[in-house]
């Protein structure tokens, strides 16, 4: 069990099945959003239409779910902030994800972007970053924390991550669903470290939504091809960083039991 001083007067205790709740009720919303516009996931950034109705619309209904729940637990606090942060090394990773994602849009392709999907693009990616970063990491840390170390916290909240990509099955690419669950275990990796590097949500938040605005946007896949090693570097530096923080925590306790 994980406590500290941020979320020991928080008007609702945390709890693993309250960070479920709001996780399941932020992705209900969204996909009932979704399968009522006739989402098709292979074409959502195609057209000003496709960004409205497959982008924006869903992640606007999921951040009212967000607000209203992480607002009556009363987490935003430690939903933005990590009390403990990794060593600033750990955002290596984070970082050369960043140079990927802007040398995509630098040498991508957009002539058939027009200034509304540019507008729409910019909603949509800023609204996906805060999102999901919110749902899938911050407040789940926190709802996480209450039960597991930190270990548990990175697998269960990234392995849930990954798979609320899962149900892209049944909405236009099939069983390439299977291998983006497999690649966004990686990235939330990458987005974990972005968190606990700095101590704060938002580079977790600015680099999600900087990836997707970068692979959304472009017609060439670059920053697609590259993803997977990203995310294998993620996951590395992420085990690494973590046994390390475990033997000193470790260390810490035998000292403190010898004085």
């Amino acid at each position: 069990m994980h406590t500290n001083s941020d979320t020991t007067a928080l008007r609702i205790r945390p709890r693993v099945w309250l960070g479920l709740v709001a996780f399941v009720a932020y992705l209900a919303v969204f996909y009932a959003i979704w399968i009522v516009n006739g989402i098709d996931y292979a074409r959502v950034g195609e057209n000003e239409d496709t960004l409205l109705k497959w982008y924006v619309a869903p992640l606007s209904g999921g951040l009212v779910v967000l607000l209203v729940l992480v607002s009556a637990f009363g987490w935003w606090r430690p939903t933005l902030r990590d009390h403990k942060p990794l060593p600033r090394s750990a955002a290596v990773v984070p970082v050369i994800m960043a140079v990927v994602a802007v040398l995509n849009l630098v040498f991508g392709e957009f002539s058939r972007v027009t200034m509304t999907m540019w507008i729409l693009l910019v909603i949509g990616s800023v609204l996906v970053g805060f999102n999901e970063e919110v749902v899938a990491r911050g407040q789940l840390f926190v709802a996480l924390r209450s039960r597991f170390g930190e270990v548990g916290v990175w697998l269960l909240s990234t392995a849930l991550f990954s798979l609320l990509h899962l149900p892209n099955f049944f909405f236009g690419i099939g069983s390439l669903a299977f291998l983006q669950v497999v690649i966004q275990f990686g990235l939330g990796s990458v987005y974990y470290l972005a968190f606990r590097s700095t101590g704060s949500l938002v580079p977790a938040i600015l680099l999600h939504g900087l990836w997707d605005f970068s692979t959304f946007s472009s017609t060439l896949p670059w920053a697609g091809l590259v993803a997977p090693f990203i995310g294998i570097a993620g996951v590395i530096v992420t085990i690494v960083v973590l046994r390390k923080e475990r033997q000193l925590d470790l260390s810490r306790v035998t000292f403190d039991l010898r004085r």
